[in-house]
């Protein structure tokens, strides 16, 4: 199948914390590198769900999305190498002018369709087969994209780790990390005021206790895709440090809180902590735009 899971996945390792036996190593799984378009966690989120629209012969995969949805791009890219036809569910009425990441699913053949902002959250979760239309949820938000995002951590517990961080949009790549790490888990969300997680996680199947995750909920730099001249700042000395590219609306805030509390000690002496690039570099073509 096009989206091979078991695709070695590159760990690059940035400032240790102290010295010695007590120093705290911290990694960056590189998911972004993947894949061009199918970056990140979307190359799990999408598998189980594209492996049973094959099983169930569908001949057009629809999803939704917003109109700089990382999600929408992977769908398009994947189903323009796996020959489906696909449609995206837009929310919000058609632009005079398309924003760049929808000009490159239209590329891909994507069909495009504009909805209104109330008619979307009314469909936006619709999954499985509808006559010979395959729906897949906005984000993947679905017990299958959870399942998908689980298979993440078999290319990063090689290293062991005692931590695994990674930001939170709908929480599907978290509830699949939670589900299956020997590690504690730390949600960043990048959504203002998100204090749903454990319900999304009871939603997307996973039980899970207290101590298997914790939530730093004070990031999100003011609400989604919102940023200041600091995380811009953040994003240009990771680049420069370790050639690593971030994104301004997930990547970069993680980053950004997993520093933040390196310098507060807040991991344990010996911690071994591997974050997650979750891929959604095509969000920066939106950086002089409004999003």
């Amino acid at each position: 199948m096009f989206l091979n899971i078991s695709k070695p996945v590159i760990c690059t390792p940035l400032d240790t914390h102290r010295a010695g036996a007590d120093e705290v190593k911290l990694w960056m799984a590189r998911f972004d590198l993947l894949h061009p378009l199918v970056s990140g966690n979307k190359w799990y989120k999408l598998y189980y769900f594209l492996k049973e629209a094959a099983t169930l012969n569908a001949t057009t995969i629809v999803t939704y999305g917003g109109a700089y949805s990382n999600h929408l791009l992977a769908t398009a890219a994947a189903c323009h190498t796996l020959n489906l036809k696909c449609k995206g569910i837009v929310r919000g009425e058609a632009p005079e002018i398309l924003s760049p990441t929808l000009h490159i699913c239209m590329q891909k053949g994507m069909e495009l369709e504009f909805v209104s902002r109330e008619s979307f959250l009314t469909m936006k979760y619709r999954t499985g087969l509808h006559a010979d239309e395959y729906h897949i949820p906005e984000g993947g938000y679905h017990a299958l994209g959870t399942q998908g995002a689980a298979l993440m951590y078999n290319a990063v517990k090689h290293l062991q780790p005692t931590h695994i961080v990674t930001a939170v949009g709908t929480a599907t790549t978290f509830a699949g990390i939670v589900s299956v790490a020997d590690a504690r888990v730390v949600a960043v969300p990048v959504l203002k005021n998100m204090t749903d997680i454990p319900d999304r996680l009871k939603q997307l199947e996973v039980i899970a206790k207290p101590n298997d995750y914790v939530i730093w909920d004070e990031y999100h730099f003011g609400g989604y895709a919102k940023t200041t001249p600091a995380l811009f700042e953040f994003m240009e000395q990771m680049n420069a440090q370790y050639q690593i590219p971030l994104d301004k609306v997930y990547t970069a805030k993680m980053m950004y809180a997993v520093r933040d509390r390196m310098q507060q000690g807040y991991f344990p002496p010996g911690s071994r902590v591997v974050c997650l690039h979750t891929g959604g570099l095509h969000g920066n073509l939106a950086l002089g735009q409004k999003v």
